[in-house]
């Protein structure tokens, strides 16, 4: 099994930088993997000296292969920098595992997804592997297939990405004219076709509903896993008390993911309509309403003491 190599995208976030690469060298599959960063230039005079910061750790990174740091100049931005970076190393290595700097993953996250990218390498429908899981349902299997791919650790191979399309505008009218704006959705239960629209009004700059919309058009799945070997960190907020009301969170499977190839190679309609009852129960302006209100009796509670 040849290792896909490894991209991390960084900006001015040393800390979650160091946490990311440490929860990685966890995986005995480090040592002979790859491993490439993308830092993206400051945006400010006052980001400099952060980004400067994560430049130099990862200068000094050792556990892997190969270590490679590629400094951008300007700023371009967090989907500029994936897009690119994807692009580039996808089409010389044939697959890429992909990360954001607020990642940690499990023991075995190489492991699984590197397996997984071989079984799965020439069913031609399967574009994207997400190995996140925040539904925390155990009625899930270890791995489904479904039509939405996740961007909290990733991966995918060269022939899929040829299906990215980065004109949102294209992409969401052909959504409408083809009447699948609720599927897209899950039924209305999150706002994937406003979160495209957005993106097309210079709202947001997100690559990720890009992706999810470019797969979805192509009628491609996702293999997505029941038990999560990535947990994100960035939406921590001012502490662990705005965290542990995230919604999102994850639990780490912290022991080896049974993988089975599946077969007949289509979706699972109950792993969809879990994912859909999830998002109507964490989405709905009630659910919202809550988690606000108790935010913010913990941030005065916090403040208190």
């Amino acid at each position: 099994m040849s290792l896909a190599p490894i991209l991390l995208f960084a900006y001015n976030r040393p800390a979650h930088v160091r946490e990311a690469v440490g929860s990685l060298l966890r995986n005995a599959e480090a040592a002979e993997s790859d491993l490439f960063v993308f830092s993206d230039g400051p945006r400010s005079h006052e980001d400099a000296e952060a980004v400067d910061e994560v430049r130099q750790f990862v200068a000094q990174i050792d556990g892997f292969h190969q270590v490679h740091l590629v400094e951008r100049a300007e700023n371009c931005g967090l989907a500029n920098n994936i897009i690119s970076g994807v692009t580039d190393v996808v089409n010389r290595y044939g697959r890429v595992i992909v990360l954001e700097d607020d990642l940690v993953v499990a023991p075995y996250f190489l492991k699984f997804m590197n397996e997984a990218l071989d079984m799965y390498a020439d069913e031609e429908r399967v574009g994207h592997i997400q190995a996140c899981d925040f539904v925390k349902d155990d009625r899930l299997p270890y791995t489904f297939l479904i039509q939405w791919t996740g961007s909290w650790g990733w991966a995918t191979w060269k022939r899929a990405w040829k299906h990215f399309n980065p004109d949102g505008a294209y992409l969401l009218h052909e959504l409408e004219r083809r009447r699948l704006t609720r599927r897209f959705d899950f039924g209305g239960a999150y706002g994937f076709t406003r979160m495209l629209r957005r993106q097309v009004e210079g709202k947001n700059n997100s690559w990720a509903i890009r992706w999810n919309a470019s797969l979805f058009l192509d009628d491609m799945l996702s293999l997505n896993v029941g038990r999560s070997l990535v947990k994100n960190k960035g939406m921590d907020g001012s502490g662990t008390n705005s965290y542990a009301l995230d919604p999102y969170t994850s639990i780490l499977w912290e022991k080896p993911l049974e993988l089975k190839k599946i077969s007949p190679i289509a979706e699972n309609v109950e792993a969809r309509r879990i994912l859909g009852h999830f998002y109507a129960k964490t989405n709905s302006k009630w659910a919202k309403g809550v988690r606000m209100l108790r935010r913010k009796w913990l941030s005065l509670s916090h403040q208190s003491h």
